[in-house]
């Protein structure tokens, strides 16, 4: 599996994707302060209010993404509502749908080394082995809460 090949599957890609939007490497990100009183939404934010993003709940929030719960690889997959899987703006420097490497002049410098090798594991992984499930086993799929979410029963 070369480098010219992984850039060439755009179904490994919106596996990717979806996983990030799903399941981002860490659910909250540095803390910002409310430099003004303001409000948002609603709520009355004092000078010096710590806010954290939680970039897991962007992920999966009914307002942005329709089915924000299942797992569906259409979102980034050409023919959808994007020209193309690469169209689709992980920097949130056009809109932010999710920010799995953070986003603006605070976003994680190697994401795109660590887009490719992310891509490139997994696609090794799908190349050398054959997976199967144990004969009378499933996969469950429930998650738990630790300092990210993981699965409650691991395979």
């Amino acid at each position: 599996m070369t480098e010219e090949d992984i850039r060439k599957l755009s179904y490994l890609k919106a596996v990717t994707m979806e996983s990030l939007r799903r399941h981002p490497p860490s659910h909250f990100f540095l803390l910002h302060r409310v430099i003004d009183e303001m409000e948002l939404n609603g709520y009355a934010l004092s000078k010096n209010t710590i806010i954290y993003f939680m970039v897991r709940e962007m992920g999966l929030n009914p307002n942005m993404w329709e089915d924000p719960t299942e797992f569906k690889l259409e979102r980034f997959l050409m023919g959808d509502h994007r020209e193309d899987s690469e169209t689709f703006d992980i920097t949130g420097s056009r809109e932010i749908e999710m920010m799995p490497f953070s986003i603006g002049r605070r976003i994680c410098r190697s994401y795109n080394f660590a887009m490719f090798h992310l891509e490139y594991f997994v696609a090794n992984l799908i190349w050398y082995f054959e997976w199967k499930l144990v004969e009378g086993d499933d996969v469950d799929l429930n998650e738990e809460m630790d300092f990210t979410f993981t699965m409650k029963n691991v395979l």
